[in-house]
């Protein structure tokens, strides 16, 4: 049993499952939320619930979340509602508050979206200075996060298309037209993304990792099988007037860091409940 605490900044799609398996593991688990109803799910689940907001400047109890060994942020950056910047100064802001803690160890759930389609292999020195957009907001806040002082361990993890339980690809496309077919997957299960976050928590390991299922169906094959399983329309696959630019994400700097055993290595058997 652990007498570390963790506090998660986003107790969302991932950050409330992950925060119950630290309970389970015997870490003391705080997290935020942004919705007061909420408070109350949080602590039935053993969890030290607080308010925050980042909008962008901290709105809440963050320096209560802050006293703690390890730190997840965990916020969707949602650039195209409140614009490109919005994102980076959130975690500039925290990065602020974080300088002043006696924190251990950071971990910023981050995106594959943030590679370019290279038509390849992408590794993790692959991220370029993109224009404006989503990936230049991730990009930012990726620097502000590793320019913490050395004394705080940081990992980044970039993590692929999160799917499973409720999160189903056949709906995104049932009765669609789909020119995308031939595309390969960059997915990961949310189980494996909690399993991943909390290997990296137990195991105190920094640096920059891609995580994202070893393998690569293309989308066709996965938005077939998807609507067959759950009765979704199929989609019309047809080819593209010119070829479709595509990444195929390598987790093996994760693997090998690690030793982490997928509990779901091909995205074509996702575990998934409706």
């Amino acid at each position: 049993m652990s007498q570390e605490t963790v506090s998660i900044i986003g107790c969302g799609w991932i950050g409330l499952p992950l925060a119950e398996r630290l309970v389970k593991t015997g870490y003391t688990v705080k997290g935020s939320t942004t919705s007061a109803e909420k408070i109350s799910v949080l602590r039935q689940k053993g969890i030290e619930a607080h308010l925050l907001a980042l909008n962008p400047e901290p709105q809440g109890n963050l320096s209560a979340l802050l006293q703690a060994d390890t730190l997840i942020v965990d916020i969707p950056p949602k650039a195209g509602k409140l614009g490109d910047e919005h994102h980076p100064a959130q975690i500039g802001h925290l990065v602020e508050a974080i300088r002043q803690s006696t924190l251990k160890h950071v971990i910023y759930v981050s995106s594959t979206s943030i590679y370019p389609e290279l038509n390849r292999v992408v590794v993790e020195t692959d991220v370029v200075e993109p224009a404006q957009s989503a990936a230049s907001a991730l990009v930012k806040a990726e620097q502000s996060i590793q320019n913490l002082q050395s004394g705080q361990a940081v990992t980044i993890l970039r993590c692929g298309g999160l799917l499973g339980y409720d999160r189903t690809p056949g709906r995104y496309v049932a009765g669609k037209t789909v020119d995308t077919g031939a595309v390969p997957v960059n997915y990961l299960h949310r189980d494996d993304a909690v399993g991943i976050l909390e290997t990296l928590i137990r195991q105190k390991i920094r640096g920059v990792y891609n995580a994202v299922a070893p393998e690569h169906p293309n989308r066709e094959a996965i938005y077939r099988k998807n609507c067959e399983e759950f009765g979704f329309e199929q989609p019309t696959f047809v080819k593209p007037e010119s070829p479709v630019a595509y990444k195929v994400i390598s987790p093996d700097k994760l693997l090998e860091a690690t030793q982490y055993n997928f509990q779901y290595p091909d995205p074509l058997q996702f575990f998934y409940q409706l």
